[in-house]
C-alpha cells in the first residue's frame, strides 16, 4: 500500500475556490476519514485524490510519485461510490471481474482475485446471482469487492453506507473495519456521519467550507477540539455551548460567569484575555451532572428523550439557551421540572470570542 501526501492543494471551479490550500499526509496503511457538513469539500477532496477532478494548485503524491497529471487509472487507486453502480445484466462474479477483463488480466488472475475478494467479504455463495437478487448490503459488498480485485495502493470510499438502513450501516461498518485490518490497506473514507468517523478512523480530518479545521485521532478531537466548530461537530449529541464572560483570571485557572449568576473555575491558559471578555463554555451532555454539583446550571426541562440505557433532557437556561443533559435510563426526569445540572469543571472547554479553544492546564 502507499502514503498519500497533499501539499497546498487548491481547487477552483471558475472564479470560485472550494478547497483552500490543504496540507495532509495519509500514512501507509492508515484509515483516514474526511468529515464535515454538506458542501464542506470532503467529496471534492476525495475526487482530487482519485483524479476525477483536476488540481488547481499544489502537489499530490501517491507512493512517492507525483500524480497531479496522472489519470485515475494510473494512480493505483480504487473508488467505492455512494451508489453501487453494478451492471444489472451481469452476475456478481462478472461485475467483480469486469475491470480486470478490461485490463486484459489472465483468466487465472481474474479467478484468483475474485475468489479471494469474495472470501474476504463472505459473498462466495452469491457469485452466480444477479444484482436484483441481492440485498442492499450485499450489493455494497460487491461494489467493495470490485475495488479489492484491482489490488490498488489506496482505497477511496465516498459515503458508501448512506443508502443502507440503520442496522445494515452498523453491520457494514464493522465489516469495513475488519477489511482494513485484514488487508492492511491505505483507506480514505468520506462521510457526514461523525459516528462512522469515530468508529472507523485512525485519523479524522474535519473540513469546513474547504478548509481543514483539525486533524487528529477520534479521541484527540473528542477531548481536545481546537475550536467551536470541531467541538460542535464531533460527538453525539453534540457539545453544549453556554455564553458567559471572564469574571477573574489567575495563574492556575479562569473564573467564568454564566447565566443565572453561576460561576465556575476552569483550568485553562487564557493568554491576553481579561475580565469582562466574552467566552463560550463547552460541556458535553454526559459531563453535566443531573441533580447538581458544586457549580450548577439550573433550567426548565422542555423535552425528555427516553433511550433505554439513558435519558436526554433538553433544559432551557435563564438566558433562553438550551443544554442537553444525559442521565441514567431510570432517572426520574419529567418535562416541566426545574433541573439543576452540575458542571464538571475538569471536563469543560472554554473558547474565546473568535471560537478558538483556550489551552487546558495539565493537572
Amino acid at each position: 500500500m502507499a502514503e498519500v501526501v497533499l501539499t497546498g492543494i487548491r481547487k477552483s471551479f471558475g472564479e470560485i475556490e472550494t478547497i483552500h490550500g490543504v496540507d495532509l499526509t495519509i500514512a501507509d496503511r492508515e484509515f483516514v476519514v474526511f468529515v464535515g457538513p454538506s458542501g464542506c469539500g470532503k467529496s471534492t477532496l476525495l475526487r482530487l485524490i482519485a483524479g476525477l477532478e483536476e488540481i488547481t494548485a499544489g502537489e499530490m503524491t501517491i507512493d512517492g510519485a507525483l500524480v497531479n497529471e496522472l489519470p485515475p487509472a494510473q494512480r493505483g487507486i480504487a473508488m467505492v461510490f455512494q451508489s453501487y453502480a453494478l451492471y444489472p445484466h451481469m452476475t456478481v462474479y462478472d461485475n467483480m471481474a469486469f475491470g480486470l477483463k478490461l485490463a486484459k488480466a489472465s483468466k487465472d488472475t481474474i479467478e484468483s482475485r475474485v475468489r479471494r475478494a469474495a472470501g474476504i467479504l463472505q459473498i462466495d455463495h452469491l457469485l452466480e446471482r444477479k444484482p436484483k437478487e441481492l440485498s442492499g448490503g450485499q450489493r455494497q459488498r460487491v461494489a467493495i469487492g470490485r475495488a479489492i480485485v484491482r489490488e490498488p495502493k489506496v482505497f477511496l470510499f465516498d459515503e458508501p453506507l448512506s443508502n443502507l438502513d440503520a442496522a445494515l450501516r452498523v453491520q457494514t461498518r464493522i465489516e469495513l473495519a475488519k477489511l482494513h485490518e485484514e488487508m492492511a490497506a491505505t483507506m480514505v473514507y468520506v462521510t457526514h456521519d461523525q459516528v462512522e468517523a469515530m468508529t472507523l478512523a485512525d485519523k479524522i480530518v474535519v473540513l469546513n467550507a474547504g478548509n481543514v479545521e483539525q486533524i487528529g485521532s477520534p479521541l484527540d478531537l473528542y477531548h481536545h477540539p481546537d475550536n467551536l466548530f470541531v467541538a460542535g461537530f464531533i460527538g453525539s449529541p453534540k457539545m453544549n455551548f453556554v455564553k458567559g464572560s471572564i469574571a477573574a483570571v489567575d495563574e492556575a485557572a479562569v473564573e467564568v460567569a454564566l447565566p443565572g449568576e453561576v460561576k465556575t473555575r476552569i483550568a485553562v491558559r487564557v493568554g491576553d484575555a481579561r475580565s469582562g471578555d466574552e467566552v463560550t463554555l463547552g460541556v458535553r451532555p454526559e459531563h453535566l451532572l443531573a441533580g447538581g454539583g458544586a457549580s450548577q446550571l439550573v433550567g426548565r426541562v422542555d423535552v425528555v428523550e427516553q433511550l433505554g440505557d439513558s435519558n436526554l433532557a433538553y433544559v432551557t437556561l435563564p438566558d433562553g439557551a438550551t443544554v442537553v443533559v444525559r442521565s441514567e435510563g431510570d432517572a426520574k426526569v419529567r418535562e416541566g421540572d426545574q433541573m439543576p445540572a452540575g458542571l464538571d469543571a475538569a471536563q469543560c472547554h472554554l473558547f474565546n470570542a473568535s471560537g478558538i479553544a483556550f489551552q487546558r492546564v495539565m493537572q
